[in-house]
């Protein structure tokens, strides 16, 4: 193979990559706008499944295209919804652990393209993305809604109404949010393993 010939399928390869990735960074934002809020949780917390088209991202295209679907989707979020009195702490919190959970993942599968490399790259992925929200939500993102919304005590009364024996924060998160993150995780990866195979050809452009 000449070099023109390889500087064309690399100039293709990565114009296709550009392409897929603003499309799946487009499905992913209609995606994100589709949250609900689900049972026994405050109606704050919403759940979405954005993450599935992210992941296949990774998985297809790579972590770097994968993540910035992550960012894609959280930053036109914020330009049509605004910043808030949170500064778009939420938008932040969810690019900064579904990349976490994009790039464990899509690392880990591009070593082993394999079914069992795909079920262990999910869960360490799932693993990583319920591991880093613990923190980020302790530290950082709870005591901005604390300012935002009336001190620590309003948004616990959230959580109150569900279980009343809820004492702090610290409970709150570890019954709650580390949970339903936890499920929210596998059910993307779940949707993942199921639908990557059969959408691979698509998304990479590959000839039967």
């Amino acid at each position: 193979m000449t070099q023109q010939n390889i500087a064309i399928n690399k100039s293709s390869f990565t114009t296709r990559t550009m392409v897929m990735t603003g499309m799946m960074s487009a499905v992913a934002t209609v995606i994100y706008y589709l949250d609900f809020p689900v049972p026994l949780m405050p109606a704050f917390i919403k759940l979405d499944f954005s993450n599935v088209i992210s992941m296949l991202a990774g998985f297809s295209l790579g972590p770097i295209p994968g993540i910035i679907v992550c960012l894609i989707k959280n930053v036109i979020q914020l330009l049509l919804k605004g910043f808030g009195t949170t500064m778009g702490i939420g938008n932040i919190f969810d690019f900064v652990t579904s990349a976490v959970l994009v790039l464990t993942s899509s690392l880990i599968y591009q070593r082993k393209k394999t079914r069992k490399g795909a079920l262990i790259a999910v869960i360490a992925g799932v693993l990583a993305f319920s591991l880093i929200t613990l923190p980020l939500n302790y530290f950082i993102v709870y005591p901005i809604y604390f300012k935002a919304y009336g001190g620590e005590q309003a948004v616990l009364a959230a959580y109150k109404e569900i279980m009343p024996s809820v004492k702090n924060t610290f409970a709150a998160l570890c019954i709650f949010n580390q949970p339903f993150t936890f499920i929210k995780g596998a059910i993307c990866g779940l949707i993942v393993m199921l639908i990557y195979k059969p959408l691979s050809p698509i998304i990479k452009g590959a000839r039967s």
